[in-house]
């Protein structure tokens, strides 16, 4: 009986030992884990704070590499991908030539696809990087993340907000992306989510402008409850531009209501690059009224900027299938990579009047001119579909 007792009283003291332990262990781990996710947020979430300041590279300066959403049948549905593939295909290649390219693939299966793609097609798989997260779309310009660099230089995420151009198509997938992004690349990001802001709609001068249509940005379907004044505050501190110039746009005219950058982009931060007159008003309906103020635009300098002139396509965009789409394709949505132009061409003969234009303004660079006519019918060329990562300077 003695030996039971005391047997028993040892198994009950080292039961309490092994319940502390195991206690312990418990507590130490949760606290390990809470620890480890706020250092998590620390690293990858950026404080909120009125006196942080960012600026935002010109598009022309040196990239680390470009983003790229490749299309898939998710949400479209069968057929989407083939028609949009070689796209893709093309820019990957060109831009290859010169700095990285990070690729959105839906999922697994979308990797290997996409994989084996661009393997057949020769391209370089060694300036290739795949992230697997489900998109809605292909827009990256639109809802992928904008780098910026703090007043120390440190390269960040700025994450705005991203409502599918007003709710008009599905956009919930992709607005997580800057978000997962950031996760995974270890990348401060700076969540500006109550301001919807794509970037198309912004187009920056690489001087402290920055230009823009009323219709796509001070829009009750984007942000109602802003005014101009105070979207032009949150544009200055995240993108660090304070010289605006406004156009009003044509609300409805498109599904992104008028995005700048299908008929601006500025050459320097003293040229612009546009449309005449003529094709502003006739063809893609621009006012008379956002004509002056555009011819009458003044850089941060108050001076006023000069003009470059890039054609329309000669006649209307027909798709290979002979469909009519019944408007023509502008070239000034084209995208400038470290040793490339892409440039939207429409298998049309003003293609090489517009190459050979910006060949002129880009002699270091080769002008590569790819057939959009398919990405186009959905509303679309090629900047939009692209989004360039600056060099880390640390």
């Amino acid at each position: 009986m003695y030996e039971k007792k005391i047997l028993s009283e040892f198994s009950i003291i080292i039961s309490m030992i092994l319940i502390l332990f195991v206690s312990c262990s418990s507590t130490k781990g949760s606290m390990g884990e809470k620890k480890d996710a706020e250092k998590e947020k620390i690293m990858t979430e950026v404080e909120n704070t009125d006196d942080m300041k960012y600026a935002f590279p010109f598009e022309d300066e040196k990239h680390e590499g470009t983003w790229l959403q490749w299309p898939h049948d998710y949400t479209y549905g069968k057929g989407f991908k083939g028609e949009l593939d070689p796209i893709w295909i093309e820019m990957t290649r060109g831009l290859t030539s010169g700095e990285n390219v990070h690729i959105i693939v839906y999922n697994n299966k979308e990797k290997n696809r996409v994989k084996n793609l661009l393997t057949q097609k020769g391209i370089d798989m060694n300036k290739i990087i795949f992230y697997i997260h489900p998109t809605d779309d292909v827009w990256v310009r639109d809802n992928g993340p904008i780098f910026v660099y703090d007043k120390d230089d440190n390269l960040l995420m700025a994450d705005w907000g991203f409502n599918g151009w007003g709710q008009k198509t599905p956009y919930k997938k992709c607005l997580e992306i800057p978000k997962k992004l950031s996760k995974g690349l270890n990348t401060p990001r700076i969540d500006i989510h109550e301001v919807v802001l794509e970037g198309g709609s912004v187009e920056f001068d690489g001087n402290g402008t920055c230009m823009s249509t009323r219709s796509a940005v001070i829009n009750k379907n984007r942000n109602p409850n802003l005014t101009e004044k105070e979207i032009e505050s949150y544009i200055k501190r995240y993108y660090g531009a304070s010289n605006f110039i406004w156009l009003d746009g044509v609300v409805g005219q498109d599904i992104t209501d008028f995005h700048i950058d299908g008929f601006v982009k500025f050459y320097n931060s003293s040229t612009i690059i546009t449309m005449n007159e003529e094709d502003l008003s006739i063809e893609w309906g621009v006012s008379k009224k956002d004509i002056n103020t555009l011819r009458e635009a003044k850089n941060i300098d108050g001076a006023p900027y000069e003009y470059i002139y890039l054609p329309l396509s000669k006649n209307n965009v027909i798709l290979e299938s002979g469909k009519k789409l019944g408007y023509k394709g502008s070239y000034i949505n084209f995208y400038i990579g470290n040793d490339v132009v892409l440039v939207p061409n429409y298998n049309d003969e003003n293609d090489k009047k517009a190459n050979a234009i910006l060949q002129e303004l880009y002699p270091n660079r080769k002008i590569i001119g790819i057939d959009v006519r398919k990405l186009y019918q959905y509303g679309g060329m090629i900047h939009c579909v692209t989004q360039q990562q600056p060099i880390n300077k640390k």
